[in-house]
């Protein structure tokens, strides 16, 4: 794989960003997006992945995992991301050498004749909620003999020897889907563990008419009925091949800590990266940013509001970057954009943008 690396150099992650191909005719319907339609056009494709359809993690966790070198060593599988040691750091924990799995308070709503799990997003969970039900389960939890960690009520951590090597689906990706295959399983056996299932069944049974649950579903909100287990794994030394990053997403910032990598919220616009008074400006080497505002239109199918996002990165960043480009002001910009399954990772320089040859379309990026 090509090195990401060079001087005054940005790269924008951005999770599900990529439409599967059955769903791009609808996606792109009223998209106007001529500076990123350049940028395609005259990128090099530095990388393409092309997932499976039951695979457990993400694409943009798996890819920001292999940047940052989290995988245990001899790890082959193509679908790991044990990003939860990372995620309980930037939480404002230490993972030390600990196996940990995250755990998120979810809802799974009955369907017909099977279970869904929703968006833990969209469950719009105060902390003050998260945590009256953090307190009635957390006695439950470590009566298992389970170490738990909790420096955020709606993000657990827990390590125990039982929990053996269990793998759990990431919730985004479980989400709108019947859970029964996305349900925690031992890595190399297929079955699930025993001290898992009766850890989540204790919970289950402990928010069964909490007072939470039941103001919630007076106020027509759905009730927090579950809680689902994912990222397992422990902390690896790692590296950095940025200089700087810059995301709202829990396990790249723990990742970029761990590096001892500057890192942050992500700036509001390019124009904000750029400058110097708000300390983002720049500087030799590559800068990541993780930009998300795609994830919640892209898991309701909302494609409305999906574009509306796209169209504000046109404004903030495409269009900005290709002038920066253009003028020298920026050396290199490198993009991946993601799906639920894929992804594909481009490069542009200045000196690319006078290619006129090529002819890279956006629709060729999709994910069969």
């Amino acid at each position: 794989m090509r090195s990401i690396m060079n001087a005054d150099r940005l790269h924008l992650l951005l999770p599900f960003a990529l439409p599967a191909a059955a769903d791009a005719a609808t996606a792109l319907h009223d998209i106007r997006s001529p500076a990123l339609d350049r940028l395609i056009a005259r990128a090099t494709l530095v990388e393409r992945v092309v997932g499976e359809d039951f695979q457990r993690t993400l694409p943009h966790e798996r890819w920001v995992a292999r940047q940052f070198g989290a995988l245990p060593a001899g790890a082959a599988a193509a679908d790991e991301a044990p990003l939860a040691p990372y995620m309980l750091r930037a939480d404002g924990g230490d993972p030390g050498s600990t196996t940990w799995a995250c755990v998120q308070p979810v809802h799974v709503r009955i369907a017909h004749d099977h279970l869904v799990l929703i968006d833990p997003a969209s469950l719009e969970l105060s902390d003050e909620e998260a945590g009256a039900l953090l307190a009635t389960a957390r006695p439950l939890i470590e009566e298992l003999g389970v170490r738990m960690e909790a420096p955020k009520a709606q993000r657990w951590y827990l390590a125990g020897d039982g929990f053996g090597t269990l793998a759990g689906a990431s919730p985004l990706r479980a989400s709108g889907r019947n859970i029964e295959i996305w349900l925690p399983h031992e890595a190399h056996s297929g079955e699930r563990s025993r001290a898992w299932m009766k850890l989540q069944n204790e919970v289950q049974m402990a928010w069964f008419e909490h007072p939470v649950n039941e103001a919630r579903e007076a106020r027509g909100l759905p009730a927090v009925n579950s809680i689902w287990f994912h990222a397992q794994g422990a902390a690896q030394a790692v590296t950095s091949p940025f200089v700087r990053v810059f995301s709202d997403a829990a396990a790249t910032r723990g990742l970029a800590m761990t590096a001892n990598v500057p890192n942050g919220a992500p700036p509001e616009s390019f124009a904000a990266w750029q400058n110097p008074s708000a300390g983002n400006g720049q500087q030799n080497g590559a800068t990541l940013i993780e930009l998300d505002p795609f994830s919640a239109p892209y898991i309701e199918q909302d494609w409305a509001r999906w574009n509306a996002a796209f169209a504000a990165l046109q404004a903030d960043w495409f269009e900005p970057a290709l002038a920066a480009l253009q003028a020298g002001q920026l050396n290199e910009l490198g993009l991946t954009l993601c799906g639920d399954t894929g992804s594909v990772t481009l490069n542009v320089t200045r000196g690319d943008l006078r290619k006129f040859w090529r002819r890279r379309v956006l629709a060729s990026l999709f994910i069969e």
